[in-house]
């Protein structure tokens, strides 16, 4: 393969030149031109945010700085059609080959499938690679050779599959460049001026690039580790490893982490210390969920946008925008998803413990769709990442055959003394519960009255009270729960008529309006309470400190893993007809405050009863890469014809096993391939 032409190495999500196969495979043919293409219009409503925008441009500036070293430099086009990009390049340096890694979101796979046809019509070779994940979706199937449904059973299969992933390649020596004198690099622009000032913020945290990767990796195996376990559900320091963001641009190569990782395994075992089993194998976990994601995106490349579960689209989700508001902007009047919401506008990160929280009590609390939710993150998020952020939005929801209970709800306050047992975390980015004593810190709505004073808070002026009671929700959930079983029975029930459609596409049903700052494509699911919508303004995005005077925060991680920083400078805005009426400690919004003054005396009985909830698998890192496929041949995207239903059954223990809610309702519940879910978008 060594003719007279040049080989294109294609960089995408995979800006690293270490443990790189199409880098690898370009350099052993010869000269190689190194290009990336940004054509982020391709991606539609998924436009890549100002957070994850900031990190491609400092990770770009990074390989390009590599690849010099090594002997070439980085080629970088601004395109709108990526596959006409790359025939220019083509044509314009005289190459012969292509190579590319591969990628698994529906977009992705559709687009590498079009270059592949067109380019080899062109007399291209093209070559496409593995090195993202440990074992290639179509490796792992059960004993039927179909697609698993649960990550217990997938994750068992990775961790016993007959041969190991395999070890990571070493970066190139040297690269011969190939002529590029006729393709001159196009600047890229990837923020506007009203962002940088924002972004700059961001580079006291973050320190994007293939190499600072490797630096934050050891770090974490020599260090947090082995009490990884004890310490990850901590919300007030950086417990977890933060590779998220350096593994969804490609910068670490999973095959590294999970092979590092084991050793670090062997050298503890060997050691005799039993204690770092536990840690090991939970951070292995996060790696088979990320894994998970993309198997489960490849096998049902929709699942960013439908339910998995095929009777969760009549679920009646609650289309109001004021929520929506209220929950982005941290003013839901529970600290702790406050926090959450706060530190995610402000630095583009969060604990996954505390993506659980937030998320959770946007679908059970809340009840608004999720995929709202999932879009938000996907635009705030510096390690926003399709496949994962689809499979935790649907676990969640419960939309998954192994996700969590739909009709369970996890009251904030109780997650609080998990996750912020002393307050820290809800006292950094909630300054103005800042001197409110550690027990009423997550429950402020019960704090009496003195307390409340002595502490500079005013309830419903300062900080708001509880948009929404936690027993109004439940009871809401149940009646939402007894809704959707009726519309999908009578949708089954005239789908075996022969009715040409169900009720859940019938006329009757109201389309869900996204909110008009989401350019998110529009679903006819059933919704209810929906509200005159709200335009949009300026500040809508702006996290408001709910004082009256205009307040600048800077607050400095104490952890020598993370700094956060934040700014932020807003009048108050309490959300309009929210209030809360106490009954025994507990919040009910059915009634609302009469008095204009707040004249309640709370006796100091809540009963602090922290139910066993299960632990949440949350999705922290990962990804991997198997043996390179001679010839780069994918399978056809879409998984076999047939259609299979299973009976999902479930206890207490997350994602790693199926629901005890389905398993409470003895119904065929259809687990849709890609052929089954509607083709749009």
């Amino acid at each position: 393969m060594r003719g007279g032409g040049c080989s294109i190495v294609w960089f995408r999500r995979d800006l690293r030149v270490e443990d790189n196969p199409a880098l690898a495979a370009g350099v052993r043919a010869g000269a190689v031109v190194a290009v990336f293409i940004w054509a982020p219009e391709e991606e539609g409503q998924y436009y890549p945010g100002r957070v994850s925008r900031w990190w491609l441009k400092q990770s770009l500036v990074h390989l390009d700085s590599s690849l010099r070293n090594l002997g070439t430099r980085l080629i970088t086009k601004r395109s709108t059609d990526t596959v006409s990009s790359l025939l220019d390049l083509v044509k314009s340096t005289g190459a012969t080959q292509l190579f590319f890694n591969h990628l698994y979101d529906p977009l992705s796979l559709v687009r590498d499938h079009r270059a592949k046809e067109v380019l080899n019509s062109q007399g291209i070779t093209v070559r496409s690679f593995n090195a993202d994940l440990l074992y290639e979706p179509w490796d792992v199937n059960d004993v039927h050779a179909r697609p698993f449904t649960t990550f217990a059973a997938f994750w068992d299969r990775c961790l016993t599959m007959p041969y190991d992933p395999d070890s990571p390649l070493l970066p190139p020596k040297r690269i011969i460049p190939g002529d590029v004198s006729r393709c001159p690099s196009d600047t890229l622009v990837f923020e506007d001026e009203s962002e940088k000032a924002s972004n700059a913020l961001l580079a006291r945290a973050w320190s994007p690039g293939w190499s600072n990767a490797n630096k934050a990796l050891t770090a974490f195996i020599n260090g947090p580790l082995i009490e990884y376990s004890i310490n990850r559900r901590k919300a007030d320091s950086a417990t977890t490893s933060l590779l998220s963001p350096h593994l969804h641009f490609g910068e670490l190569s999973v095959k590294k982490v999970f092979h590092l990782v084991r050793i670090k395994q062997l050298l503890w075992a060997n050691e005799g210390n039993k204690a770092s089993e536990e840690s090991v194998n939970l951070f292995l976990k996060s790696i088979g969920l990320r894994e998970y994601s993309r198997y489960i995106s490849f096998n049902h490349p929709y699942s960013h946008e439908r339910p998995l579960l095929g009777h969760l689209k009549f679920f009646p989700w609650v289309v109001n925008e004021a929520y929506f508001k209220a929950w982005r902007q941290g003013r839901t009047g529970y600290p702790l998803v406050d926090a959450g919401m706060r530190e995610l506008w402000a630095t583009g990160w969060l604990h996954d413990r505390i993506r659980v929280v937030v998320s959770s009590f946007f679908v059970k609390v809340l009840q608004l769709p999720w995929r709202w939710g999932m879009k938000y993150f996907w635009d705030t998020l510096l390690d926003a990442d399709l496949e994962s952020d689809a499979l935790g939005w649907q676990y969640i929801s419960g939309t998954l055959p192994d996700g969590r209970q739909f009709d369970r709800i996890d009251h904030p306050q109780f997650e609080g003394y998990k996750f912020d047992p002393n307050g820290e975390y809800v006292r950094r980015w909630l300054p103005e519960l800042a001197r409110l004593p550690t027990e009423w810190i997550h429950h402020p709505w019960n704090a009496p009255e003195f307390v409340l004073q002595a502490s500079g808070i005013e309830l419903g002026t300062n900080y708001p009270l509880p948009i929404v009671g936690i027993d109004a929700a439940k009871t809401r959930l149940q009646e939402a729960l007894s809704e959707m079983w009726q519309l999908e029975a009578a949708s089954r029930a005239a789908m075996e008529n022969g009715t040409e459609e169900g009720l859940g596409d019938s006329s009757e049903s109201i389309p869900a309006a996204f909110p008009q700052d989401m350019q998110m494509e529009e679903t006819h699911e059933p919704v209810r309470n929906n509200p005159f919508p709200v335009g949009r303004r300026y500040l809508d995005q702006m996290v408001p400190s709910i004082t009256s005077t205009l307040l600048r925060i800077e607050e400095e991680e104490t952890t020598s893993d993370l700094r956060n920083s934040a700014e932020e400078s807003s009048r108050a805005e309490v959300p309009i007809n929210v209030d809360a009426q106490q009954n025994a400690g507990v919040i009910s919004n059915e009634r609302m405050l009469q008095n204009a003054h707040r004249n309640t005396q709370v006796q100091n009985n809540t009963t602090m009863e922290l139910r066993n909830v299960a632990e949440d698998s949350g999705v922290e890192s990962s990804s991997g890469t198997r043996r390179e496929r001679d010839g780069g041949i994918v399978p056809v995207w879409s998984p076999p014809a047939s259609s299979y239903s299973e009976q999902f059954v479930g206890d207490e223990n997350g994602i790693t096993s199926g629901s005890s809610y389905l398993q409470r309702h003895p119904r065929s519940h259809q687990l849709l391939n890609c052929r089954q879910l509607p083709q749009t978008g």
